[in-house]
């Protein structure tokens, strides 16, 4: 007999897992059509991360179930591709690891639109070897002017090398040189009663 624990383990031994991506013209239905795929395939969403960009859907999913059906999934990815109309991708990946061990941080920006803020950005946080675990990024018109405005949100983590004072001011040079406003905020964790 397999206690639990056991049984769990060697269940998520025998799992595969992949980065399921798609790509293509916003329809109702999108999610619908891809979850089920995976469900039918016995498969779970770990993770997913979903948007429409344009008039563009684009999914990114984590996804994970047995190695046969993984290899299945894969080798339909053609005819999955015609039958809905989207650009399908998998890559295969290892399961997720624990997150990064330091200092969680959620760094924002807003100043007009204009090139290069992303690159700008991120060249700091690499010089500072400073990990993106997630970013987003929008533009929108300001309500009083019109100007667009660009945005720009990152969950970071700082390693227990990474210097905040060294950090925040390379970032206030940015913000003087190209004019951009950045918070940069520890993430405190919230107490659960």
């Amino acid at each position: 007999m397999i206690c639990r624990r056991g049984y769990d383990r060697m269940q998520a031994m025998s799992r595969a897992f992949a980065v399921f991506s798609a790509i293509g013209a916003d329809r109702v239905g999108i999610v619908d059509d891809l979850s089920g795929l995976v469900a039918d395939a016995g498969g779970n969403i770990e993770e997913s991360k979903m948007a429409v960009l344009g008039s563009e859907f684009a999914v990114m999913m984590l996804v994970s179930m047995d190695e046969a059906a993984m290899n299945a999934l894969a080798t339909s990815i053609s005819k999955t591709e015609t039958q809905f109309g989207l650009k399908l991708g998998l890559v295969r990946t290892k399961e997720p690891t624990p997150p990064e061990r330091g200092r969680p941080y959620i760094l924002e920006t807003v100043s007009l639109d204009g090139r290069g803020i992303v690159h700008a950005v991120s060249a700091v946080l690499r010089g500072h070897g400073i990990n993106i675990e997630d970013l987003e990024t929008e533009t929108e018109r300001a309500p009083l002017t019109g100007a667009p405005m660009f945005r720009m949100r990152a969950n970071i983590v700082l390693g227990p090398s990474v210097s905040i004072s060294a950090l925040r001011r390379e970032l206030e040079g940015l913000e003087a040189g190209q004019d951009i406003d950045i918070v940069l905020m520890p993430v405190v964790p919230t107490r659960l009663e």
